[in-house]
């Protein structure tokens, strides 16, 4: 493949999303990404996680070719191959057999903000549903925080997403929040990242000692 996908925000978030990650996990375990894209991201973790094992998905096909190509570049062995997957659908992956293993990660960049909200709930209950006892889900991205001055920038962008598709839009923290609570799932850590972005990881309630409230 010639011109793989490329996204500049990719290249420049990685390596903090990855500092990130190596300070909520574990040194290996059997990680999904959601949304995978242009396939940037799972390939830059599977060079500096080498213990996790990498599963990469998207809901278009689209993109695969890329993955691949990013994956070749990083000369790395330990992701398997892309599958189709739509977080709306009652089994992950969206073709194919159910999952046959549990995740002890899952992660998901990027995606709550350009989905219709219906999507955030379907994460949630998925993640719960494909979890170990004691996975995380890690989520990142722009939101909007009750407490938290909204920069410019994010701003604007929710403007433009709003424009580009009225079910688009940044989302409200406690909003996110909420819906993990229903699945049964509570935020554990907030971590700030460059570009007013963050990395939100939830645990199981049972987990991290509370209750959803």
């Amino acid at each position: 493949m010639s011109d793989p996908q490329h996204s500049p925000a990719a290249e420049r978030n990685r390596q903090p999303i990855l500092e990130a990650l190596r300070s909520v996990l574990p040194a290996q375990g059997a990680a999904l990404e959601i949304a995978s894209g242009t396939g940037q991201h799972v390939a830059w973790f599977a060079a500096g996680l080498p213990g996790w094992n990498w599963q990469p998905s998207d809901a278009q096909a689209d993109g695969f070719a890329s993955i691949a190509w990013w994956c070749a570049e990083a000369g790395v062995a330990n992701v398997l191959l892309p599958v189709l997957l739509d977080v709306m659908a009652p089994s992950w992956p969206s073709v194919g057999a159910e999952f046959g293993v549990r995740f002890d990660a899952i992660y998901c960049a990027n995606m709550l903000h350009i989905s219709p909200w219906a999507t955030c709930a379907a994460l949630m209950l998925g993640a719960s549903r494909y979890l170990t006892a004691d996975g995380v889900l890690s989520t990142y991205g722009s939101y909007l925080e009750p407490d938290v001055v909204t920069s410019a920038g994010n701003l604007d962008f929710d403007v433009s997403l709003r424009e580009t598709n009225p079910e688009w839009g940044i989302r409200a923290l406690d909003d996110v929040t909420r819906q993990a609570a229903l699945a049964g799932l509570r935020l554990s850590e907030r971590i700030q990242m460059p570009a007013n972005n963050l990395l939100l990881v939830f645990r199981r309630v049972d987990v991290v000692g509370a209750t959803p409230g």
